[in-house]
């Protein structure tokens, strides 16, 4: 839909775009939805602090400095939950309050939700043993801390580079025990430890590769595959 045709626009004509153009964060009255399982753990992933991700109101890139529960999106950046086919919410009367104050010709709603407090692990996770797991995942692997350590690489290096990867380390054997041990299904770690740092250490230029004898090697990321 062109801008010019927004500006007449009053009514959602369900083209799709806001579904497609990426998946809604989770506000604070969204928490009820997911207690009761109709937005179950494993369609939800946690964005941390200092995670460098777009920003779909201002544009480009930004660091964030809170916390975000959102939608998983598909390969192609849909809200998992659009079907294409339908064009239609397969949750729909049950939808994130972003969603419902989503309208592409008047972002007055939206911005108001958008202001109100985000929903948070906290918010979602009652158990105090996966609290205190989230507190030592957040000493121990911290984005703000991984970003410092890369930063240092140049002056420190090899120093910084060890920390990086025992973080990464760290990270990657917990999310392989917590469905062993905590009979939590693997899907759910996304929500419980944030997305890994094995992904999110290539929004800083560098990638992960796993020897034979599952150890890490830190490379930099070539521009063709960023």
């Amino acid at each position: 839909m062109t801008s010019a045709e927004q500006q007449h626009q009053t009514y959602c004509v369900r083209c799709g775009e806001c579904c497609q153009a990426s998946s809604p964060t989770l506000q604070r009255e969204d928490v009820p939805k997911v207690t009761a399982g109709v937005i179950p753990w494993r369609d939800l992933y946690t964005l941390r602090p200092g995670e460098p991700v777009r920003d779909n109101v201002r544009g480009g890139l930004k660091p964030l400095d809170q916390e975000l529960i959102k939608l998983r999106e598909t390969g192609q950046g849909a809200c998992i939950y659009y079907d294409e086919e339908d064009r239609a919410c397969r949750i729909y009367e049950h939808r994130p309050v972003q969603c419902a104050a989503q309208k592409c010709w008047d972002d007055t709603d939206f911005m108001k939700v958008h202001a109100r407090p985000k929903a948070t692990r906290k918010d979602l996770l009652q158990d105090p043993g996966l609290l205190r797991l989230i507190q030592a995942h957040e000493e121990r692997c911290s984005i703000i801390e991984l970003e410092s350590q890369i930063k240092a690489i140049q002056s420190q290096g090899e120093s910084a580079v060890t920390h990086v990867l025992g973080m990464l380390k760290f990270d990657h054997d917990l999310r392989e025990m917590i469905p062993e041990r905590l009979e939590i299904a693997s899907e759910e770690t996304d929500l419980i430890l944030g997305r890994p740092l094995v992904r999110i250490i290539e929004r800083f230029g560098l990638k992960v590769a796993k020897e034979a004898d599952g150890s890490f090697l830190l490379t930099v990321l070539e521009p063709s595959e960023g």
